[in-house]
């Protein structure tokens, strides 16, 4: 650290004590990232925006990244973009990574005003048109949310010049979506102000983006309007296999009472559409309700996955599995652990947990690093470089993991990475005595892989994207050359 540096740091620290604000710095600015058979390629700072949902596309000859971002903070509400030089709410960054090494952000469309949560843009998908049935071949679709009251599609085959081309609107909350490129079926997280949770299915037809076409909205029975009693928790995310797996895992919960929803995606898209009790029960398969203690960000499946240990015996060689994120809410460990679970659903009518993975706590005394703790979410390609032979976990303090899950009644760690935290680092602060006491730590929000075998991490507390890729044991687990 230079000297001009410190002398920073120093008043920095001054300031806020000088405030009444207990602040402790757990990390020292440029010091290098902390790693295990896990190697950094490049960087971007992302202009300092909490960020979201990063998704990879392959777009003619260039590799282009999507990232969805939270709204701004109470100190930064509207960061300032270096490359118009006016301030902007958080929204989509769009980054050539056609070169790891070397990223070029190219483009920031902003977002929804509001903080955190409340506003941004926080996830985005993305479908070339000539995959959907009814695209323009000359299109490259994005779908994003808008903050909480629509989500949005555009046209950027020019990813320097985003076109949009639709909205759907009216909404009072939306989260992460799920879009079929070969149907355009789509899975949209939503908010529709009649029914009694947060967040909820609509399903649409966006296989022509400029006319999307409603099929139903879905959630679980007790949601819908109209509706007495209890409100079951609230849907996160929903993955479907599309038309060959025909099915649809929705993870409910997030970080507690967590539910793990199998469903027939026919009977979803071709049932009775009026949302009554009998109807939403209709295209159940099963669920698996988990503790109080924990929830499900992610529901990623894995069907019919080999089992080495099983190959002998005359039944259950391979096993269908699907594997649930937790999401750590709280800082400094101040709720019960979230995890990684893995759940035996081949007998779907009766899933049952296998196995579970949590990072240990005393391998960096994680609880006392600031800021949250545990897992939050998992990549989500199912291309075939990692697919079903290793699994990549953000756990926020404790940077991205790298599983190898070839064995998914034994999941094992082989690799991880935490980011150095920089001057964009924001601070994560606890209630003590009254008094914020805070603390600047990494907080690796998201994690997405493409199909050359690179993983990208984005950050929750402003420290940008990293791209990484494996090395040693776990390069060999992946069976990367």
């Amino acid at each position: 650290m230079s000297d001009r540096l410190k002398l920073a740091v120093f008043f920095a620290i001054c300031f806020l004590a000088s405030s009444g604000i207990a602040f402790a710095q757990q990390q020292v600015i440029g010091a290098p990232p902390e790693a295990l058979n896990m190697k950094l390629v490049g960087t971007s700072d992302l202009q300092a925006r909490s960020a979201y949902q990063p998704t990879i596309h392959h777009q003619s000859d260039r590799w282009i990244a999507y990232i969805g971002h939270h709204g701004g903070s109470d100190e930064t509400p509207t960061p300032v973009n270096p490359q118009t030089g006016k301030t902007e709410p958080n929204g989509t960054s769009i980054v050539d990574v056609t070169d790891p090494s070397q990223p070029k952000y190219l483009r920031h469309l902003p977002g929804q005003e509001g903080k955190y949560e409340g506003g941004g843009a926080q996830m985005v998908r993305i479908c070339d048109g000539k995959a959907l049935p009814k695209g323009d071949r000359n299109a490259v679709y994005m779908l994003r949310t808008f903050g909480g009251e629509a989500h949005e599609i555009w046209n950027v085959a020019d990813p320097t010049s985003p076109v949009l081309i639709t909205r759907i609107a009216g909404l009072k909350d939306t989260h992460k979506s799920w879009w079929e490129c070969d149907t355009g079926i789509a899975f949209l997280v939503s908010g529709a102000p009649d029914w009694r949770t947060r967040r909820m299915t609509q399903v649409y037809d966006l296989s022509d983006p400029a006319h999307p076409q409603k099929i139903r909205d879905f959630g679980l029975p007790g949601q819908e309007p109209g509706s007495t009693g209890a409100v079951p928790t609230e849907l996160h995310g929903p993955i479907s296999t599309g038309p060959s797996g025909n099915r649809v895992y929705f993870g409910y919960g997030t970080n507690k009472g967590g539910i793990l929803q199998i469903v027939d995606r026919e009977k979803l898209l071709g049932g009775p559409k009026e949302p009554t009790p009998d109807n939403l029960r209709s295209p159940e398969i099963a669920r698996l309700t988990m503790s109080p203690f924990n929830g499900a960000h992610t529901t990623f499946p894995m069907p019919g996955m080999p089992i080495a240990e099983f190959a002998r015996d005359k039944d259950g060689k391979t096993r269908d599995i699907v594997m649930i994120v937790d999401e750590a809410i709280l800082n400094e460990c101040n709720e019960p652990r979230q995890m990684v679970w893995f759940a035996d659903v081949t007998v779907e009518n009766r899933p049952m947990m296998i196995s579970s993975y949590t990072v240990p706590e005393a391998s960096g005394t994680f609880c006392e690093r600031g800021g949250r703790f545990g897992a939050h979410s998992s990549n989500e390609s199912m291309a075939q470089v990692f697919y079903k032979k290793m699994a990549f976990i953000a756990f926020f303090n404790a940077g991205v993991r790298a599983l190898d899950i070839r064995d998914p009644y034994h999941p094992k760690e082989v690799g991880y990475f935490i980011p150095s935290i920089t001057a964009a680092t924001d601070k994560r602060c606890v209630k003590i005595d009254g008094k914020d006491r805070c603390k600047v730590a990494i907080q690796t929000n998201n994690v997405e892989t493409d199909e050359r075998g690179y993983i990208y991490i984005v950050d929750r507390a402003n420290t940008g994207l990293h791209i990484l890729e494996l090395t040693g044991p776990a390069r060999v687990v992946a069976g990367l050359p």
